[in-house]
């Protein structure tokens, strides 16, 4: 039996240009979290599709960050921090966490801090109470691997997803 593998262009042996990058992975749905944290300098907080599930025993999901955002010097000083799960009709606080330059824990922005210390963000979907084990070069990102040692749950609400460049619900 004869096998035929298709030729591709020769930009897939050393990369495609972000631009095609990008355009690719926009047609792969997500879910939308805010990651949030604080080091000690101020809670500081970032919209992320990159949450995984990477394993059951330990309990650990992994995110990616850019180390050019200004999340970056916090997030990699920091123990913990909190996935908050963001629900189908919270698309401004995705777009708040997702602008630079501004405080994104300003009003009006609602947050408390969990009882260890954490910024947790109110009327989420849920939350994960992270700590952070290890982070690892990928590029321009790092990629974070935590333990999950809490969560809180608010059955019944639907997800907000990233497909496409905007925002959608289920």
């Amino acid at each position: 039996m004869t096998v035929t593998v298709p030729s591709f262009p020769a930009t897939a042996a050393t990369g495609i240009s972000p631009d095609r990058f990008k355009q690719a992975l926009r047609r792969y749905p997500a879910g939308v979290v805010v990651v949030t944290a604080d080091a000690g300098h101020g809670p500081v907080g970032f919209t992320a599709t990159s949450l995984a599930s990477l394993s059951l025993d330990p309990p650990l999901v992994s995110f990616g960050i850019g180390t050019t955002t200004s999340s970056w010097p916090h997030i990699e000083r920091a123990d913990t921090a909190v996935v908050n799960f963001l629900g189908a009709e919270q698309r401004s606080l995705a777009t708040t966490f997702a602008t630079s330059g501004i405080d994104r824990f300003a009003a009006p922005t609602g947050w408390r801090r969990l009882p260890q210390g954490e910024p947790v963000l109110d009327g989420v979907a849920g939350w994960l109470r992270l700590e952070i084990e290890q982070t690892v070069p990928a590029g321009d990102h790092r990629i974070v691997i935590a333990r999950v040692v809490d969560s809180w749950l608010d059955e019944g609400r639907s997800p907000l997803l990233f497909h496409n460049g905007t925002y959608h619900t289920l």
